[in-house]
């Protein structure tokens, strides 16, 4: 049935609340019709019984039948009620023609437990039919009692159509509002579901970054120095076994650090109490003494125009010049490395060269060190550019746009 498709947060019908208010108007106007009839001299003491009997009966079969039915589903308890209902009111009326009000409460109740408008239509044609009957039983069967109940028929019978489209139209728009907010509370659910998952992913990607910029790299440096630390022992070389030692005690206590710093979420550990001018001299003096690469860094901006940058902006600036020495470290075969950190009209920027052995940009395939830093540098709004040729170095440029302005 319409009313039982219409479903409230507590999984119970949305009319079944706002029909408390029919519940209460429908036993009032049942107890002031016995009232008015059982006092009144019309009817001697058999009818009064009758009358009474059948206005039990009636009440009884809504509280039994009619209410269930609008919370239960179920079609056959509607219908009898209904056609109990219409067998109650007519034989009221036929006893006594003034409770033919009632009426006003019943024919909405065809409606309200209707799943079909044809099958209401039908039904409250029922009801008039029989109301009509028992009013020209009640009258002596005669053809002026026809001609002046067939009016209010036809009256009543339009009034009652038009009140159940209403009602049936109503309920189809409660229904169409129910379902919509049903498919919006669906639709947040899942949009906060794909948020919290891309946010995931998100920081998924981001720890992989990390870890790639600071802790796979430092691992790399230590078995580097480790290899270059054996070979100098077979060679019988002690003094430099030491220095390669001390290199590789630093490089774990860094990484020691960082892997603290990416537990605790907080900023590299290399930019805590330090400028990022002084930390790429740092990197660049490390670099040199363990690879023997000659690493100069070049600044086109003062040292407190590098202080004044956000700290979002040096980390990203720190980790792209990480992961390109990482990548002379690996593949360049370079003998120097220039970088440079300047600032320009459209932002800050870092420079990274060198004349290593260099590479076909165009058919290389970017690994995971290169796609973290682009993908680093685009989410602060830059760009990154690669020049490179087999034989003629590489060169990494990196720019953001400036908001040294702007609250790190």
């Amino acid at each position: 049935m319409v009313t039982m498709q219409l479903q409230s947060r507590d999984d119970q019908p949305v009319w079944v609340r706002s029909l408390i208010g029919w519940h209460v108007v429908f036993y009032v106007l049942l107890g002031v019709t016995l009232v008015t009839a059982l006092t009144t001299s019309d009817l001697d003491s058999r009818e009064r019984i009758a009358f009474l009997a059948l206005g039990v009966v009636l009440a009884v079969g809504y509280r039994v039948l009619a209410i269930p039915a609008m919370t239960s589903r179920k079609r056959l308890p509607a219908t009898a009620y209904r056609l109990l209902m219409i067998g109650c009111v007519s034989g009221l009326v036929a006893l006594y023609p003034q409770s033919v009000f009632i009426l006003f409460i019943v024919s909405p109740q065809i409606w309200l437990l209707s799943g079909r408008i044809r099958d209401a239509a039908l039904l409250s044609l029922l009801l008039l039919f029989a109301v009509g009957t028992a009013q020209l039983w009640s009258a002596g069967w005669t053809t002026d009692a026809f001609w002046d109940i067939l009016p209010w028929m036809v009256i009543s019978l339009v009034v009652s159509l038009m009140l159940g489209i209403w009602i049936d139209r109503v309920i189809a728009q409660s229904q169409q509002r129910a379902e919509l907010i049903e498919e919006l509370e669906s639709a947040r659910d899942e949009l906060a579901e794909a948020h919290h998952t891309a946010g995931v992913m998100a920081e998924r990607e981001r720890m992989a970054r990390e870890i790639h910029d600071t802790l796979a790299q430092g691992m790399t440096s230590v078995v580097m120095l480790a290899q270059t630390a054996a070979v100098e022992l077979q060679r019988g070389s002690l003094e430099p076994v030491a220095g390669r030692l001390a290199a590789i005690e630093d490089t774990a206590r860094e990484n020691l650090a960082e892997a603290r710093a990416l537990v605790a979420a907080f900023t590299p550990v290399a930019l805590t109490g330090a400028t990022l001018a002084e930390v790429l001299r740092r990197q660049a003096e490390r670099f040199a003494a363990e690879t023997g690469v000659d690493v100069q860094v070049s600044l086109d901006m003062a040292d407190d125009e590098v202080a004044a940058l956000p700290q979002a902006q040096q980390v990203v600036l720190l980790r792209a010049a990480q992961e390109s020495l990482a990548n002379v470290r690996k593949h360049a075969g370079a003998t120097s490395v220039l970088i440079r950190l300047g600032m320009s009209a459209d932002g800050v920027g870092i420079e990274i060269r060198d004349d290593g052995s260099g590479f076909a940009v165009d058919a290389a395939g970017q690994g995971f060190g290169l796609t973290a830093m682009r993908g680093r540098v685009e989410e602060s709004g830059g760009t990154v550019s690669v020049e490179s040729a087999p034989g003629r170095g590489t060169r990494v440029a990196v720019l953001i746009p400036s908001t040294s302005g702007e609250s790190s």
